[in-house]
Formats: C-alpha cells, structure tokens, sequence
C-alpha cells in the first residue's frame, strides 16, 4: 500500500472552538469580524467586541434553560448570521450542535432529534417549529424550540440574565479540546444519515495548519468571504471557523435568488462552492452569450482562458495568447468577475470534483479555484490545493499533519487528526469505516503523484461493470456533459449491460432562450424529442466520449421531461446525484435505452 504524509506544523490541539472569540474582542475589539444584512438592503458590521458578547448573551440563555455540557442542541436553519452565532454559543458552554438542513424532510428531522436525543432547539421561522413539534413523541428528551424569526437570540439573552460572569466563564473555561463539537448527520445517500461525532480538536487538528498554507484567503488586507452554502454542512462550517480564528470578515446569504446582489454590496476577496454552483456560472454566461449573438465572442473567450492557464504549467503564455488573453480580459473575463462582486482573488470547491476545463477556464479569467477534498467524516479537508502550488485537475496535497494511502483496491485512505471520533450510537459502522489501523475509509477511488497530489477517478461504490467486463467511472463522463449549457443533471448508466449509456435532464432557465430563439416550446417535457435539442445534447456527449475508450464511451442517451432536484429526493443537500433514486424513478426509462 502506498503512502504519502506531509509533516505536522503545529503542536496538538488544545482550548476549544470558542477561544478565538475572546482573543479578538481582547486584541482587536472594533475589528468588524461580520456584516449582517439589514431591513432596507444595507449591511452592516459586528465588531469581535459585539460579537463575544452576543455569543454570551445566548450562552447564558442556554444555561438558564438547563442546557449541559455534553448535551445536544439542535439547529435547524439556513445559512444566516444567527447561526454562526447560536453555534459559538453552544460551544462556549461545552455543549454539542446538531446542524439539520432546512431542506430536510420531516422523517428526517424526526430521526436526528431521536438519534442525537437533543434537549433544546433552535429554528429559524414557524414552519420549521411545526415540524420539530410534530416530532415530540418520538423525542422525548426535546423540551424547549425558539424561533429565530420570532426573537430566539432576545429571548434566550433575556433568560440568561441571572446567569454570572462568573458562572459563565467556569463553564467556558472547563471546556477541552477532546470534548464533542456537533454531530453532523450524513446526507444519507442510502438509509438513515448517520451522526459524525467531531470534536474541538478535529477542527483546530484542520484549520491549525490550514489557515497558514492558505494564507493568500486568510491573510490577505481587508480578507472577507460571502457564505451561502448552508452551515450545516461541514465545509461552509470549517470555513466559518477558520474566518473567526483569523478575522476574516464572514457576510451571510442564504437565498440563492438574492446571491448576485449579494456578492455585489459584499464584495468579498474569496468565496467557496460546489461544483455545480461553477459549472452554472459557466453555463449561463455562455447562454447569455449565445442568446445575444454573442456566442463566438464568448466560445473564443473562454477557449482563450483555458489556453491561458494551461500555459502556466507550461513555462508562461506566447506573446499571441497575452495579447487575446488582455483583450477578452476587457469584453468577458472582467464582467464575470463584476458577477462574483468585482473583489474575488481566489474561489474554493469540494464536495465533488470540479473537472479540468472548470479549473483552467475559472484560473484563466482571473479566479483560481483552490479545489480540495474531504467528507463530513474528516471534518471537511484532508487536502487542498494551495494559492501558489495549484495543480488543475488535482484536489491538492495532503494537508500537514495528514498521511493518504491507496489500498490494493484503489480506495483512498486518510489518517489525520480532523478524522471523526466515529459514528454516533453506531459501533459497527464506526469499525466498518476506521479500521484497526486507524485509517478512514472513503469509499472513493483515487491516486497521487510523486508529489502527493492526489487526482479523484470515481467512487468504489459507483464503478459500472458492463457485460463485457468493462469499469467504467461515470463521474468523469457526467462531469463533462453538464458543462453543456443546456443540460442540468447526467446519470451514466450500464451496470451489467452490453454498453453505456446516459439519462438526461434539461437546465430549465437555459432551454428557454434557445427554444424561444427557434420558435420551439420553452417546456423541456415538450422538447424530449426535438431533432435540434437532440443534436445538441450529441455534441456534449462526443465532446465526452472523447476522453473515454470506446468500451468507456456512451452509445445511446435519453433526454428526460423533468429536471432532477433535491426537493423530487434526486440529489442530496450537496447537490450529489443520488444514484439509488433516480434508478428507482427511471428504471424503465434505463430499460428502454437497450431494448428500443
């Protein structure tokens, strides 16, 4: 078995998640360390003074309510500004957060309130309280629900009123590094979602010796970042956490609808995202192109940015390439960047690979994507690309103090002190995924160079073995055809069949002004069939099956009616497909690729 370690650079953990919000508001009080969006439109900042003693008021609250260390409070919310704040709260007094997605179904809910048997909880609005109600009986140990919408952080500082300084700190102070953090429940791809037991020292094991390497985020003058992922997922968190260790001004936007205007008045130096959220921007930007007339212009832009970057690892671009390069830098490149607010010098991906073309088209129109790799399991990443040794197509090295291996399988396996103390209640599966060794299993299929950069080539659960015996990973196909700006989702099927093939689904918004320019209908169930959609979707997939064998390249593909989202149970909170559901949905629309 092969590995590759890159040496610790901190010492061991220690303290809690909480210290840094005392050290900012003793050494830099007036510093704005937030900015909240206010009634009108506007922002406005919250010094490390404010914020410490905001995080006390709720504390207090929580005390007062009977809350101990060790016990669980769930919260339950989008991405805003109170959340950050509940859960430096719930920390400060050695308690545990269990983050639930706002987009969580009530059987769901229902299960992580019984699972993790938490006491108290906090949601943001009424919908969200009927649901938690609705789920007493079968958690009892649940007692109090505040609404943020209805004052949760008035009231709970009103409650803790009677609670000392004195009491407080005690509690504070009593708090270790080995003690649980939150128990984050996996998306659940497949039965119930399992609770991640992650302690203080997970993330300061991480975010020690990241907010160093990444010091081109977290050390720039003026630093801030914009986040709109949702916060019960770990990588918005672990970035949550390292903005507060450093200063890092953090804005919060939790509607997507409302994320331009956002990034605009924010204008924040880095931002993070999944793939997806990239390739999007990719795809209407060129729609928008097309639809105006504008598509050559755009195409050569962006085959111009590619070569740009590529030409990077190359020794530096030709004269030529420059000179282009400047020039679209004026008529595309600078209103792309105006769209992530003008300010942004540096994005971070995970949660699923980003892809070549993504990573060289983002870095040649001015913003480098950082991309890395981890899982809810790891506390987010075990590795990462770094601002000034980027590696395109590479989910980076190792970070210090992390070690990977390949097992004779081609499975990655990390050792490191972000892994999880294991599953919560759940000892089977904690020894089915950290093994005598101590090695986490990932589940995902890997390699690394001589370098230790480590390049993702699928999941061991998701390889398709076709009657020929032929492997093939579909995420390197389906990560190419959605760069087409017609398609939203791909799902490459072919598991035990003569030959691969592909479902497809439409982006919505993009069909429209294509059908409209053809005088088609703009509904894509009414275009499933339409030559011209056909011809296009074709395109995407030659372009694909290009960079396959021809065992590996899809022969047949099907364009479905209706688009595949999180709320129809297709894709999970991270915008993965979910592979088990769409076979359950389409299995016969898969059947009807190899009999028709």
């Amino acid at each position: 078995m092969r590995e590759y370690t890159v040496p610790a650079v901190t010492e061991p953990a220690s303290g809690s998640l909480s210290d840094p919000v005392w050290a900012n508001a003793s050494s830099h009080p007036d510093t704005a360390v937030f900015s909240r969006r206010v009634a009108g439109g506007g922002w406005q900042d919250v010094t490390a003074a404010e914020f410490a003693q905001q995080v006390i008021g709720v504390a207090k609250g929580l005390m007062a309510a009977g809350v101990k260390p060790g016990e669980r409070v769930a919260l339950l919310s989008p991405t805003r500004y109170e959340w950050t704040l509940i859960d430096y709260a719930i920390w400060s007094i050695g308690s545990v957060t269990v983050p639930i997605y706002e987009t969580s179904s009530p059987s769901q809910i229902q299960w992580i309130l019984t699972d993790s048997e938490a006491v108290v909880a906090v949601v943001e609005n009424a919908t969200h309280g009927a649901v938690v109600e609705s789920a007493r009986a079968e958690a009892p140990a649940l007692q109090e629900v505040w609404q943020i919408e209805a004052g949760a952080v008035d009231q709970l500082t009103a409650l803790g009123q009677d609670i000392s300084d004195a009491e407080f700190d005690k509690r504070r102070s009593a708090v270790t590094a080995s003690d649980l953090a939150t128990l984050i429940y996996t998306s659940g791809t497949t039965g119930r979602p399992k609770g991640c037991k992650i302690s203080h020292s997970n993330f300061i094991d991480e975010l020690g010796p990241a907010v160093k390497i990444l010091d081109g985020l977290f050390d720039t003058t003026g630093a801030s970042t914009l986040l709109f992922l949702p916060l019960a997922h770990v990588f918005a968190r672990i970035i949550q956490v390292g903005c507060v260790m450093k200063r890092v001004k953090v804005g919060h936007s939790a509607d997507v609808k409302n994320l331009v205007e956002d990034l605009g008045a924010f204008k924040p130096t880095f931002i993070l995202s999944v793939p997806r959220v990239f390739e999007k921007v990719f795809n209407t930007a060129s729609q928008k192109a097309h639809s105006e007339g504008k598509g050559k212009i755009f195409d050569a832009a962006a085959d111009t940015a590619i070569a740009y970057s590529q030409a990077q690892d190359k020794g530096g671009a030709s004269f030529g390439l420059k000179a282009k390069h400047m020039l679209f830098d004026r008529l595309v490149y600078g209103k792309l960047r105006a769209v992530l607010g003008g300010q942004v010098q540096y994005a971070v991906s995970g949660g699923a690979p980003l892809g070549d073309k993504l990573g060289h088209f983002f870095r040649g129109i001015g913003v480098p994507v950082l991309e890395g790799y981890g899982l809810t399991e790891t506390t987010a990443a075990v590795s990462v690309n770094l601002p000034d040794d980027i590696r395109i197509g590479t989910v980076g090295r190792p970070l210090p103090g992390v070690t990977v291996a390949v097992a004779d399988d081609g499975e990655l396996l990390f050792k490191g002190g972000q892994v999880m103390q294991g599953y919560w209640k759940n000892d089977e599966a904690t020894a089915a995924a950290i093994d005598a060794d101590g090695w986490f299993h990932t589940g995902d299929l890997g390699e690394f160079d001589v370098d230790g950069f480590i390049r993702i080539t699928g999941r061991k659960k998701e390889i398709l073995v076709t009657a020929g015996g032929k492997n093939v990973a579909p995420t390197l196909l389906e990560d190419q055809i959605r760069l087409h700006p017609l398609v939203s989702q791909c799902m490459v099927v072919g598991d035990g069949k003569p030959f691969i093939a592909a479902l497809i689904t439409i982006d919505p918004e993009n069909i429209v002004p294509w059908a409209t320019e053809r005088g088609k209908p703009t509904d894509p169930a009414a275009l499933t069939q339409d030559a011209d959609l056909i011809a296009e979707i074709q395109k995407a997939i030659d372009e694909a099956n290009a960079s396959v064998s021809h065992a590996e390249a899809i022969k047949k593909f099907s364009i479905l009616p209706t688009d595949w989202t999180q709320e129809t149970g297709e894709l999970s909170l991270k915008l993965s497909l979910r592979r088990h559901i769409v076979m359950e949905k389409h299995g016969t629309d898969v059947e009807a690729l190899y009999t028709k």
